[in-house]
């Protein structure tokens, strides 16, 4: 039990949201008198503790949108890369996951007070994929076209059967 009456401050809390409701329909707004105020203030404690040196935040880091989907030889990866050039994408493939990581480059300087709007992000951004099953990493290839990269995976069948030579020493 907190000693709290929770019930009363409902009621307080109704009371008060019908007369914010009603103030807003006519354009007044009537406020508590100031000795309720005082009293309510009075019951606020504030603590005041010296907050921790906030360590400098490495630079956040912008994350791809993806379609990944399956056909019955192979799993794909594709993502909208526009303005970035393909020696500035580095794809890291392991059998269960594939890693996107690039930078996407302003062309220009301007400033921020000189926009309208900003919505397009620029810096580095990376995307990793857990894929549903193994791909066969040897396999896998990469292309872009009009700002779409495409990664192409291989999948890792098991069951296939292998026959080696043997070579002569």
């Amino acid at each position: 039990m907190t000693g709290r009456d929770t019930n009363n401050e409902d009621q307080e809390y109704n009371k008060r949201y019908k007369e914010i409701l009603a103030a807003a329909k006519t354009g007044a707004v009537k406020s508590a008198p100031i000795e309720e105020r005082q009293e309510k203030k009075s019951n606020i404690k504030i603590n005041f503790e010296e907050e921790p040196e906030i360590e400098e935040q490495p630079v956040e880091e912008g994350q791809l949108t993806i379609d990944v989907y399956q056909t019955p030889e192979e799993m794909v990866i594709k993502s909208t890369i526009a303005g970035v050039k393909s020696e500035d994408l580095d794809i890291t493939i392991a059998t269960d996951m594939v890693t996107i990581q690039g930078a996407r480059k302003k062309d220009e300087s301007v400033s921020p007070e000189d926009y309208y709007y900003q919505e397009l992000y620029w810096g580095p951004f990376s995307r990793s994929v857990i894929l549903p099953q193994e791909i066969d990493t040897e396999g896998a290839k990469a292309s872009m076209k009009e700002g779409v990269l495409t990664i192409r995976l291989p999948k890792f069948e098991r069951g296939k059967t292998k026959k080696l030579r043997i070579n002569s020493v």
